[in-house]
């Protein structure tokens, strides 16, 4: 592991040839083509968990100002991605809304995450506008016939993707002089909503963390 260190291979990555190589010898030691295992006398590297990085309250302001509101496209990024702050999603969770699955009046937003399982997250004051002002003059100036009901859509009409959300981020990231990515949007909310006082367990469901032990990494 000493070698593996110096090669610059990360922890996790020297774990997981460990977890290889001792699953190839307990098959010899299976099979009878060895007696014991010299995997046993290797110790594994203990993976220490990094809390991700996260942008500050006024990063998150200054991003979004980036955004500007004088085209379609800047109505509905600025809508995304106070979406995705507001709620916490994950891109593909954006990126797969439907316009049924929208509740403004009521603040909520329902969310198809892994799995398969959905569930409600509430919106903040601001997302909920920028949604509404979106659907409103956004959306309609790029919807098409066969547009379908995807709350975000391309300049074609169509579906707006994931790595479209991606590229777009990361101009309005540049304009503000910040550094991350989509993701981090989504790690910034855990980090803050934890910061302000609100219990571990309902950050893991407004995440959809199937494990506490994800949740974790934000305290």
């Amino acid at each position: 592991m000493a070698i593996r260190k110096k090669s610059g291979v990360s922890v996790r990555s020297g774990a997981r040839v460990l977890s290889v190589l001792r699953g190839f010898f307990d098959f010899l030691v299976f099979t009878g083509r060895r007696s014991d295992s010299p995997m046993d006398f290797v110790q594994a590297p203990k993976l220490v968990l990094q809390a991700p990085e996260v942008f500050s309250l006024k990063e998150v302001e200054a991003l979004l100002a980036a955004i500007p509101q004088d085209s379609p496209e800047g109505l509905r990024d600025r809508a995304l991605f106070e979406l995705i702050y507001s709620a916490g999603l994950r891109v593909s969770e954006a990126a797969g809304l439907k316009m049924g699955k929208l509740f403004l009046k009521e603040g909520l937003v329902c969310v198809l995450g892994k799995g398969d399982k959905e569930r409600f997250v509430p919106l903040g004051s601001q997302a909920a506008h920028w949604l509404s002002v979106w659907l409103k003059e956004g959306r309609p100036q790029l919807a098409k016939p066969l547009s379908g009901d995807a709350v975000f859509l391309n300049f074609r009409g169509g579906e707006l993707s994931r790595k479209g959300m991606w590229k777009n981020f990361k101009a309005y990231a540049v304009r503000a002089g910040l550094e991350g990515k989509v993701h981090t949007l989504r790690h910034s909310f855990a980090t803050h909503l934890l910061a302000g006082g609100a219990d571990l367990r309902s950050v893991q469901e407004l995440l959809g963390h199937a494990s506490i032990g994800t949740t974790q990494i934000y305290t």
